[in-house]
């Protein structure tokens, strides 16, 4: 009897200490949002954005597996399982869609996003704040500007008949050269714009990490004789490395998905066989001819895909020894 009045006190004693620990940490959690109102409450414009754009609407991807009918709505169309998915993959189209997908997503890859690490790099060595100011706004401008905007620009410097650049190379001693509607030219031109477009808003990331940068390391650097190109090497690329690694692994998981507006202001019958992609099979098939659900399964066989990416590349990552995104 005795033992068991221990046993019972015992356990008693255990769920007590357990009650009070729990009400620590509640209490410690209530007392870190109170500090801390001012940051949730920042957060929370940018939270409430994904839950409402990205995470709410995720429910209309059930439609993808039905035949769906405005009239007959969500819960009433007839379900057709996986039938989009084989005409998808069944389709002819489908090899070349990818084929143009991916390979200009690879130049983007290839070409693109190195640029506004080195462009960081040498922004980070310019000394005069004033200079510097106004070399991040010249560069930052043509990333407000429309796609619509950025084909106009194009239009007017590669117009084979009437074309600034055209009328250069004829000036020259040159022939004309038919930049727009030449397919071999397409997916460099895309890339080109977006490099143009976008290679000075990819800078904000880079600099404010540059920023961060222990200013000692740098001094340490100097009394081992470094010049500024071995302090870029050795010291600016390495502290900068995971934010390097994230955004590529961010970009990864976007390589299905090209730019629905750049394309199809770029897009001319003469260069349909390259520059069809799936953001634009998806407006041209499923949406003017109203087939709903199967630019659903288009959309989320490129959502799996991104996701499979991510997922590798981020395993891949910790393979080697970096931090990844989780």
């Amino acid at each position: 009897m005795l033992r068991y009045a221990a046993g019972d006190e015992s356990s008693r004693g255990g769920i007590a200490g357990a009650t009070e620990q729990r009400s620590g940490c509640n209490m410690t959690t209530l007392r870190t949002l109170r500090r801390d109102i001012f940051l949730y409450l920042l957060v929370l414009p940018g939270l409430l954005y994904f839950v409402v754009f990205k995470y709410v609407p995720m429910w209309g991807i059930i439609i993808s597996f039905q035949n769906y009918s405005p009239y007959l709505g969500l819960w009433h169309s007839e379900w057709v399982g996986w039938a989009h998915f084989d005409r998808l993959f069944s389709n002819p189209d489908f090899l070349v869609i990818l084929r143009n997908t991916l390979a200009i997503n690879a130049l983007s890859l290839l070409f693109f996003f190195p640029l506004p690490i080195a462009l960081s790099l040498m922004m980070n060595e310019i000394r005069n704040r004033l200079f510097k100011g106004a070399v991040q706004s010249i560069i930052y401008l043509p990333h407000f500007l429309s796609w619509v905007v950025i084909a106009g620009i194009s239009l007017i410097m590669l117009s084979e008949s009437d074309g600034i650049i055209n009328g250069l190379l004829e000036a020259a001693g040159f022939n004309r050269v038919d930049f727009l509607t030449n397919a071999d030219f397409f997916w460099g031109l895309l890339t080109l714009q977006s490099i143009w477009k976008e290679v000075g808003w990819g800078t904000v990331i880079f600099l404010a990490a540059i920023a961060g940068v222990d200013v000692q390391l740098y001094e340490a650097a100097k009394l081992d004789g470094a010049g500024k190109l071995r302090q870029m090497w050795h010291v600016t690329l390495p502290a900068i490395r995971n934010v390097i690694i994230i955004l590529l692994i961010l970009r990864i998981g976007h390589i299905m998905d090209v730019g629905f507006e750049q394309v199809y202001l770029m897009m001319n019958g003469a260069v349909s066989e390259v520059a069809e992609v799936f953001d634009t099979y998806v407006y041209r098939v499923g949406i003017l001819q109203g087939q709903f659900s199967f630019s659903t399964a288009v959309g989320l066989f490129k959502s799996v895909v991104g996701l499979a990416l991510v997922i590798i590349a981020n395993r891949l990552s910790k393979m080697f020894g970096e931090e990844g995104m989780y």
